[in-house]
């Protein structure tokens, strides 16, 4: 398959790297484009009002992709409309995170915006995340994606969709399997640490608490929690839908002002 490879972490990330490396060991064509820098947190920003520069990026002499100083929504965008756009990609993946894309995480993550933005496009995608933050598993996170790739059928992807990977922990021989989850409501309690620079003006910090509450054993981080690997289907549209025919009965039946 021809496999575009983005990411949040930067081009020059170990998860990225390795991950190319796994890919291609399958004999899979990959094509990289990914930020020049860490680009974390900067959610489906697109760069509109500055160019983006793409530059070759080489180890020794060995070409290994793109980097460009734009969002991970960039270099998706690039890498399918510029870069590579006489190239026909069967697949765009985003990642391997650092870190875990649980719950709220996904409005925030630029590896999710990436897999979401190919998703835009009418590509199928994956995101795929380490949970473990401090020494992540990459290597076991890159063979879950070959699992994945290996298991599914892109040809009959869903329009709109990407799946969001979160790989447990465990070392991969004990990962107790694959769960299908559903976003669940893990999220943030923020607050600001402020402090005072040597002139004496202040700046701040944001901190948080992690909060989870939801009740659901088949929510991401409930089912990573157990040692499996979450995968969670996501849409690029937001609607709720079960709240449409309760807000019409208080919009659509109030009689306008300016009705004659």
């Amino acid at each position: 398959m021809n496999i575009l490879l983005s990411n949040d972490d930067g081009i020059m990330s170990p998860g990225i790297i390795i991950l190319k490396e796994y890919l291609e060991q399958k004999h899979h064509n990959v094509y990289v484009v990914a930020p020049d820098v860490e680009r974390s947190s900067t959610g489906h920003a697109i760069t509109v009002r500055n160019p983006l520069w793409a530059k070759e990026v080489k180890f020794g002499q060995v070409f290994f992709g793109h980097a460009v100083n734009g969002t991970p929504a960039d270099c998706v965008k690039i890498g399918l409309d510029a870069i590579y756009k006489n190239i026909k990609f069967d697949l765009i993946v985003s990642g391997i995170n650092r870190g875990a894309n649980l719950g709220t995480d996904v409005l925030y993550s630029g590896t999710v915006s990436a897999a979401l933005e190919a998703a835009l496009n009418g590509y199928p995608s994956i995101a795929v995340s380490c949970v473990k933050y401090s020494e992540p598993n990459y290597e076991d996170g890159a063979k879950v994606v070959l699992e994945i790739i290996d298991k599914l059928n892109f040809e009959k992807w869903p329009k709109f969709t990407t799946l969001n990977v979160n790989v447990p922990p465990n070392s991969y021989y004990e990962i107790r399997g694959m769960k299908v989850t559903k976003q669940s409501s893990r999220r943030y309690q923020d607050y600001f640490e402020e402090r005072k620079d040597p002139y004496g003006n202040s700046y701040y910090w944001m901190l948080g608490n992690i909060i989870e509450d939801d009740p659901d054993p088949e929510s991401d981080y409930n089912v990573v929690k157990k040692g499996y690997v979450s995968v969670t289907p996501l849409s690029v549209f937001m609607t709720k839908f079960d709240f449409i025919e309760e807000l019409k009965k208080f919009l659509e039946e109030w009689k306008w002002r300016f009705e004659s």
